[in-house]
């Protein structure tokens, strides 16, 4: 493993170009408005949010098989029922130690319960292990939980908290433009979330995976192209977005959002992996060492985007992004050291 390959090639542009995305959003002295100012990142809020990451979504879960689903059985369920359960845990435990509302607490768990694993996923895993099927399917599975599932959930939350606003102002609408009744409450909410592009595009890829319809190779490069613009200008919008919330933030939050994000999340998920017996074989070990890169990269950028859209959460959730992706670089040694460490003394 060149850990020091990793760090330059991977770690330092995000922090570089989230540097320049501040520079780029800061009030400097003498200037009348940033460079890109409020009305410049919402527009590359909406670019990423609705154009260029559904499209990245769909082309990365797309290509994937019926056989992922199936080629692990252990791995997918770990994963499927572990990410999806941490990712409520984060929620409820930042309202109940942090007495956030339920948008804010929703936002952390985008952000501290998901990691960036389809801007990151390959980038971090092949150099460790190879472009091989069992990274291919870590990859995949870890990315059609994040996003076919959670976000879903996230976006389903930070409506819901509109809602009971708005209820509460007197303001909610219950019909829509057309006169027709707007349902409300959590399996509507859901569905409504379902339909914005960045939840309804995984969603459709897993559908396309599924019915086993042959991903055209003629289509990989248009929508390469498309994913190598989500994930720089979502940095960069990281990068504005905090800028435009004043400064740096540091706080026990945020210390414990890199914590559950880093460490403590995928440590229960290779907790239940030894659990499972996965540590006795040579194949499942190291599917469990990817399980733990995997969902212990640094945060979502989507749950960033989806904080400075909503301008909720935005100075503790891009700080947690900045300190996280510096960590990162330790905690991939850690656990690449540590798993085979345990393994052999069981």
């Amino acid at each position: 493993m060149n850990i020091g390959k990793i760090i330059v090639d991977d770690l330092v542009p995000i922090l570089v170009i989230m540097a320049l995305g501040w520079c780029l959003g800061w009030k400097w002295k003498g200037q009348k408005k940033p460079f890109i100012d409020n009305d410049g990142r919402k527009a590359l809020n909406y670019f990423v949010l609705d154009v260029a990451l559904p499209a990245a979504l769909f082309a990365s879960i797309a290509k994937a098989s019926r056989r992922l689903f199936i080629q692990d059985g252990v791995l997918t369920l770990i994963s499927f029922i572990g990410v999806t359960a941490l990712f409520m845990v984060c929620y409820y435990l930042d309202k109940w130690l942090f007495k956030r509302n339920k948008a804010e607490a929703a936002i952390c768990a985008l952000i501290a319960g998901s990691p960036t694993i389809g801007f990151l996923g390959f980038a971090v895993l092949d150099p460790i292990f190879g472009d091989t099927t069992n990274t291919n399917l870590v990859i995949g599975i870890i990315s059609i939980v994040v996003n076919a599932i959670t976000i879903p959930i996230g976006v389903s939350l930070v409506e819901s908290y509109y809602n009971e606003q708005a209820a509460k102002a007197g303001t909610l609408k219950t019909v829509n433009e057309k006169g027709k009744k707007i349902h409300r409450g959590a399996g509507w909410s859901i569905l409504r979330a379902c339909r914005k592009p960045v939840a309804a595009a995984p969603i459709l890829a897993v559908i396309w995976v599924l019915v086993g319809i042959p991903w055209p190779s003629w289509l990989t490069p248009n929508f390469e192209l498309i994913a190598k613009a989500n994930s720089g200008v979502a940095v960069l919008a990281a990068g504005v977005a905090l800028a435009a919330t004043g400064t740096f933030a540091f706080s026990w939050e945020i210390i414990w959002n890199v914590f559950y994000r880093l460490l403590l999340m995928p440590g229960i998920l290779v907790f239940v992996g030894f659990l499972c017996q996965m540590w006795r074989n040579s194949n499942s070990l190291i599917l469990l060492e990817m399980l733990a890169l995997g969902t212990g990269l640094p945060p979502a950028m989507s749950g960033v985007i989806i904080s400075s859209q909503n301008n909720i959460y935005v100075k503790e959730g891009t700080s947690t992004l900045a300190i996280s992706t510096v960590c990162f670089a330790g905690t991939c040694v850690l656990w690449i050291w540590l798993i085979p460490l345990i393994s052999h003394a069981l």
